[in-house]
């Protein structure tokens, strides 16, 4: 049975952020994998996305080609698979299809207005983050309508800073943005190396841009192998390849 996570910050919206349970991959992909970026089967990946997306109560289940950017699309009609737009928000108020992201390790983040009727699907990975995909968003969500004020976020599961070591070019990149950047790092056993906060950091940033409310589901994809895809375990372990979770929302 396919496997969704909620946030009662988004209750109202249909909504879930997808484990790796429920779907019909095989081997490093078991078995929910919605990668289309990944080497699994095609018509597995697609199978994987329909049931995601009847979750929901959709036929169009949008997630774009994401690039770790700063870029957010405002979306009024789905797109074909093989002309997903680049960039890594995606806004809309049009009902009848759902928005999503994938992940592993990176943050996948779901926001809405529920009032005004306008949701978003986001992929926060350190470096968007940093570059301000999260305002961006925001800005897209804005311009149809929504209140910063009144928007809620929720954060799936991303690499927690316990299981996200990284060297010190990466901390000066960071704190060369904002020395305050520095609250996000703690040393790590190894001499230059921190462990960095991601979810806390997206958190922080979407605190700081003026939402009414997050909610961090608190899962650290590295470290819950039963239910998260993980790119730096596959990494660590030098396996072939690696699933991607996903994470939709939609208007009912």
């Amino acid at each position: 049975m396919i496997e969704a996570l909620t946030s009662e910050r988004l209750a109202g919206v249909a909504h879930g952020f997808f484990t790796r349970r429920g779907g019909v991959s095989e081997g490093v992909y078991r078995s929910l994998n919605g990668g289309i970026g990944s080497n699994d089967d095609r018509d597995r990946v697609a199978e994987n996305r329909r049931r995601m997306a009847a979750h929901l109560g959709v036929n169009h289940l949008l997630i774009a080609y994401q690039v770790h950017s700063a870029d957010a699309l405002v979306v009024d009609k789905p797109f074909p698979a093989d002309a997903r737009p680049r960039c890594d928000g995606l806004v809309t108020k049009t009902r009848g299809f759902g928005l999503g992201v994938t992940g592993a390790d990176c943050g996948i983040v779901l926001l809405a207005d529920a009032e005004r009727q306008v949701i978003a699907a986001v992929h926060a990975g350190w470096k968007g983050a940093l570059g301000g995909i999260l305002e961006a968003t925001l800005l897209q969500m804005e311009k149809l309508g929504a209140r910063r004020h009144a928007i809620a976020a929720a954060l799936g599961p991303t690499i927690g800073p316990k299981s996200y070591e990284v060297g010190e070019e990466f901390f000066e990149r960071f704190v060369g943005v904002a020395k305050d950047y520095a609250e996000f790092f703690m040393p790590a056993a190894r001499a230059g190396h921190f462990h960095f906060d991601l979810p806390g950091f997206i958190g922080v940033r979407l605190a700081k841009a003026g939402i009414a409310h997050f909610e961090d589901l608190g899962i650290d994809t590295y470290a819950d192998e039963a239910r998260c895809f993980s790119y730096r375990r596959s990494v660590h372990r030098s396996e072939p390849d690696y699933g991607r979770l996903v994470a939709a929302i939609a208007l009912g």
